[in-house]
């Protein structure tokens, strides 16, 4: 029974883990060599917005991850897709511009993924505070529950947040594969030996919030644990 339960969380893992693992490989892959395209992502973010008539959509450096804020109608891209001239910085960019896109169109999806961001945002970070002072409670209180109930809600408020990246994962696909790989083949802005790279890329793009939620799901297990000590 325990080299079955072993077995169980092995298995468990690999599926919570390989998704994560595999997007940023892919990603990084591709983010070499830097110099293969003329221009850069943050250049090509610019040329397909203007096409698209979004001039006023921004193009900005972000700290935080690649992805376009549909309330302040910017594109933002971390410094190596920003500067960059990989095949992964042109191909990241058109798939944030294809969100950009989305909302233009009004695509319902992204309002849905918009409001529910808007609601949960501030949930996610009670949450995490609210697992930051569960053992104090604990301590104070000298009463387990107290801690434990604690801990359930802050569980509760994370999940929230990785629940809503993994049912927002056709939004993200229709992003890729409906927005940003029809420009990037129309346009011809990136060689015809690099299509079959580009959709992987794509794919790993539409993949990094539902693997990152994976990873949530996966450190909600390690406090579940705990809670159940």
């Amino acid at each position: 029974m325990l080299y079955f339960a072993v077995i169980v969380v092995i298995l468990l893992t690999i599926l919570i883990v390989g998704p994560a693992y595999w997007v940023k490989h892919t990603l990084a892959k591709y983010s070499h060599p830097d110099d293969r395209y003329p221009g850069t992502g943050s250049e090509l973010a610019r040329i397909l917005l203007d096409w698209a008539n979004l001039q006023a959509v921004k193009v900005e450096l972000s700290e935080v991850g690649d992805h376009y804020d549909p309330i302040a109608k910017a594109v933002r891209l971390t410094a190596d897709k920003f500067h960059g001239r990989s095949l992964t910085a042109i191909t990241v960019a058109a798939h944030e511009v294809g969100h950009a896109i989305q909302d233009r169109d009004g695509y319902l999806p992204l309002k849905f993924r918009t409001r529910l961001v808007q609601i949960v945002g501030p949930a996610e970070k009670l949450g995490a505070a609210i697992l930051m002072i569960a053992p104090v409670v604990t301590v104070l209180t000298r009463a387990p529950a107290a801690g434990a109930l604690f801990l359930l809600g802050g569980l509760l408020t994370l999940g929230s947040t990785a629940v809503i990246h993994l049912v927002t994962l056709p939004m993200e696909l229709h992003a890729s594969f409906a927005r940003a790989l029809p420009m990037l083949e129309h346009g011809k802005y990136v060689f015809q030996e690099d299509i079959p790279h580009a959709r992987r890329i794509l794919r790993a793009a539409a993949l990094t919030y539902v693997s990152a939620s994976l990873m949530t799901l996966l450190n909600i297990g390690r406090w579940w644990a705990i809670l159940r000590r």
